[in-house]
């Protein structure tokens, strides 16, 4: 009996973590935990806290510049903010008050490889991607 209340309440810590994904944003967490786990057998889920030093890490990105995912989508996700390379508006990135953020898989996918790309120079582990989508969620 309490192996089954530990199970139950470690199933729902997971799914509080990940409940706010659609259907087909879940599918896409679930193959990156899969991903995760190959890489590392000891992985047990994605990181909120993991996600937003991530996204705050300054490392020297595009062009040579010290910048981190803040510089163009700002500290406060919720927000507008500004492209520091193209000068392009960004919508805020928190899905709370911009409900089509983090929906569609394509998209979401394309954005963090060229992210990743930009500020880190290269693509990111499936791990941090993974952690930084637990943060993004949140906001």
């Amino acid at each position: 009996m309490k192996t089954f209340i530990l199970a139950l309440a470690l199933a729902g810590a997971n799914l509080a973590q990940g409940a706010d994904f659609n259907q087909q944003m879940q599918g896409y967490i679930d193959a990156l935990k899969r991903e995760a786990k190959v890489a590392n057998p000891n992985f047990v889920d994605f990181d909120y806290a993991r996600g937003e030093k991530l996204f705050a890490t300054k490392n020297k990105g595009k062009n040579g510049e010290m910048i981190s995912c803040q510089s163009c989508h700002n500290a406060d996700l919720r927000t507008n903010a500004t492209n520091i390379f193209t000068l392009k508006s960004i919508s805020p990135l928190a899905p709370s008050v911009n409900p089509s953020r983090l929906t569609d898989t394509k998209e979401v996918q394309k954005w963090l490889k060229r992210n990743f790309k930009d500020v880190f120079l290269r693509e990111g582990s499936a791990l941090e991607k993974g952690d930084v989508l637990y943060y993004l969620i949140k906001q």
